[in-house]
């Protein structure tokens, strides 16, 4: 027995179960027959019986799991249905009692119906009663659920079952409500970010293609993707070409043409061609299974704001409460009275500013940022100083070479072939960059000595050896460090150029002038970010100063610090977070320190590594830097959004108990007003998910 499903006998390729609970047999049959592997099902009403004819290598572990999720997908569907029992029936009994309250029956029906209203009042509101009075029992305090409670119980009190249904219908549609909303937020995130595929084609032996499920592809796997389909791993091309939609990965819009050498990640779609696939990574450890998670953990992560939400909601418990008693004491009218309890500040404070920033953490992810907590969305709403990295981030992280220069005694050839020798392995930029031009001068990249290690000085340089002896590459700094002969010959070039020194047997070879061009979209997002009110933003960069202080000039940045290791660069984040937030924007392992250091962290495109990604608070996982004024933006409208709320629930419910205490009101429309206020709110929140863009916000926050 497992999950409900008795396992009856099975043989190779035939199976049959009992299933204790009746099921559709269309529903039933169709969803086992879309399982890999099983080429019938027939399902027995009467008998319960289950026939399943598949695969002889398919696994009854597999397929029991699959049955279970088709029983928790009914489960899900029941439970939804339950949730809306109390509303039709405290609906239907308060129209027939208010019928027969007003009509000529007998007394003896009316008494009857006068006492299923009081039962389905309180049936109906049990968990709510439940809770209300255990909270005030153990943390010797009340809550919303203790206010709804004493209200239902003061109607029934006052022999009035017609208002304490209309309470118990109210406050279950508020919630149902508020869980729909966040349902439908969550809902929102996953429809983006889902691999929603249970099988892959996997390539055998001599090439023949086999349907298995995804859970049995391992790394080193060869899988095939076909037109249409969505790409069930994390993997590198080895055969075919196509274009890919990778919008829920990277949040670029615009497909990608891919084909042998790429990369490609588990939840893209292949809009075109037919693809193989080398395995890399799969399950949990795919860029779209870390998302999700990264996404179920900001969950957790709660703002400042809701604490003070939680706390003000709180608060206002013990204040309904002595407005009940103050109003029934001056004017000794339990229906004013009762209207203090009915009428709350509770839910729509509580309730809209939780929705608010899921909703933006949601909205975010749509368009391809991940927000670690909603603590981080009201930090960025609250920014004076945005300090951007250089290289990958303010540039594109790609660069070329420009220029070489041979020392006296060698030729260019020999100094990319040096340099590149060191570099092979390297994910650093300029390695590419070196890589690249090897490749285009057709050089034949010579073998380090056995066992020799790539030695890292990280802002500097990296060594390694050959032949033999020990071959440099990095900045003149470490070539001064490492006491390598140095001519004056190339010593113009470190006023004027971004290069990097060439050296091998602690003389020099030469020196490779390097090129990286301002990412597209850079100036508007400087230029976005002070439309945001942010006024000071930095750059840091480990180049030279000359480097620094023309690329600061061209996108008119406050200032620069050049020549900037990683601890300088924490020491700077530091510094200016003492005077105030500073989100820091950087895509490197030399970034790390300085993205922990930072009110808001963030990294910046597909080249970024894993460490700054670890670091940083938030993920821009497209290359946009349009986004960081994007992601400002939503948050101060979120911010902004959740004060709305506050304004709101404040002045609706205190004009609605102002009215209550003076009789204007009955208990009835005041649970009306009251509840309608919280459902306002809430739907105000959840439209974040929907918002459009202004005319300072370039494309990426558009109508849904």
């Amino acid at each position: 027995m497992m999950f409900g499903v008795k396992l009856a006998h099975s043989l190779p390729g035939r199976t049959r179960f009992y299933i204790p609970k009746q099921l559709e047999t269309n529903h039933i049959e169709t969803w086992l027959r879309s399982f890999p592997g099983v080429y019938s099902a027939s399902y027995n009403q009467v008998t319960g019986s289950l026939l399943i004819y598949h695969h002889i290598t398919l696994s009854l572990y597999n397929l029991k799991s699959f049955i279970h999720k088709y029983k928790h997908t009914l489960k899900q569907a029941a439970r939804s249905w339950k949730k809306a029992i109390p509303i039709i029936a405290c609906g239907t009994i308060f129209l027939v009692n208010w019928y027969l309250q007003r009509s000529s029956y007998p007394a003896i029906v009316k008494a009857l119906s006068y006492w299923v209203s009081t039962f389905t009042a309180i049936s109906t509101s049990y968990d709510v009663i439940k809770d209300g009075v255990i909270h005030v029992l153990k943390e010797r305090k009340g809550n919303v659920n203790t206010l709804t409670a004493a209200s239902i119980f003061a109607s029934l009190y006052m022999k009035n079952p017609g208002s304490a249904l209309i309470i118990t219908l109210m406050s279950t549609i508020s919630e149902l409500l508020t869980d729909y909303t966040s349902e439908q937020t969550k809902h929102y995130i996953h429809s983006v970010l889902k691999l929603d595929v249970s099988y892959a084609w996997r390539v055998k032996e001599k090439g023949v293609e086999e349907k298995v499920l995804v859970e049995d592809i391992e790394v080193g796997d060869k899988v095939v993707v076909f037109t249409g389909e969505k790409i069930p791993v994390d993997g590198i091309i080895i055969e075919g070409n196509g274009t890919a939609d990778e919008a829920s990965i990277t949040g670029e819009y615009m497909p990608r043409e891919v084909s042998g050498g790429d990369n490609v990640y588990a939840g893209s779609v292949l809009q075109s061609g037919h693809v193989t696939v080398t395995v890399e990574k799969v399950g949990e450890d795919t860029s779209l299974s870390k998302i999700v998670k990264l996404l179920e953990e900001a969950q957790d992560k709660r703002a400042p704001i809701q604490n003070i939400a939680d706390t003000v909601a709180e608060k206002m418990v013990p204040v309904s409460f002595g407005l009940a008693l103050l109003t029934f004491f001056f004017t000794r009218n339990l229906n004013r009275a009762m209207s203090m309890l009915v009428i709350d500040f509770i839910c729509g404070i509580k309730l809209s500013t939780a929705t608010a920033l899921y909703a933006s953490i949601g909205r975010a992810a749509k368009e391809g940022a991940i927000v670690k907590g909603s603590d981080h969305i009201e930090k960025m709403s609250k920014l004076n100083t945005v300090i951007l990295d250089k290289t990958g981030t303010i540039t594109e992280g790609m660069p070329v070479v420009q220029q070489v220069i041979a020392a006296e005694g060698f030729n260019q050839e020999d100094v990319i072939r040096l340099a590149a020798a060191a570099e092979k392995n390297s994910t650093h930029p300029i390695a590419d960059a070196i890589m690249k031009q090897a490749k285009e001068w057709n050089i034949l990249i010579p073998i380090r000595d056995n066992n020799a290690q790539v030695e890292t000085t990280v802002g500097k340089g990296i060594s390694t050896w050959l032949n033999g002896k020990r071959v440099v590459v990095g900045s003149l700094r470490f070539m001064n460090e490492l006491k390598v002969k140095t001519t004056n010959l190339l010593q113009h070039m470190q006023n004027d150029e971004n290069v990097i020194y060439v050296a091998y047997d602690q003389t020099l070879v030469g020196v490779v002038s390097i090129f990286d061009k301002i990412r597209s979209g850079m100036h508007r997002a400087v230029n976005n970010l002070r439309h945001q009110g942010i006024n000071d933003i930095i750059m840091l960069t480990g180049d030279k100063r000359t480097v620094a202080r023309e690329m600061a000039h061209r996108l008119k940045l406050n200032w620069y610090h050049a020549e900037a290791l990683p601890d300088d660069k924490a020491f700077y984040v530091k510094k200016y977070g003492s005077t105030g937030a500073v989100m820091m924007v950087g895509d490197g392992i030399n970034d790390a320190p300085a993205l922990a250091h930072a009110h808001v962290g963030v990294t910046m495109g597909a080249k970024r590594t894993d460490i700054a990604s670890e670091a940083s608070d938030v993920i821009i996982t497209s290359d946009n830097p349009e986004m960081l004024s994007e992601l400002v933006g939503l948050s101060k409208k979120t911010m902004n959004i959740i004060k709305q709320n506050f304004i709101a629930t404040f002045a609706i419910n205190g004009i609605a108990i102002l009215f209550g205490a003076l009789g204007i009101f009955s208990p009835i429309v005041g649970a009306a007003i009251h509840n309608a206020a919280t459902i306002g709110v809430v739907i105000n929140s959840a439209r974040i998910l929907w918002l459009g863009r202004e005319t300072n916000e370039s494309q990426i926050l558009r109508s849904a």
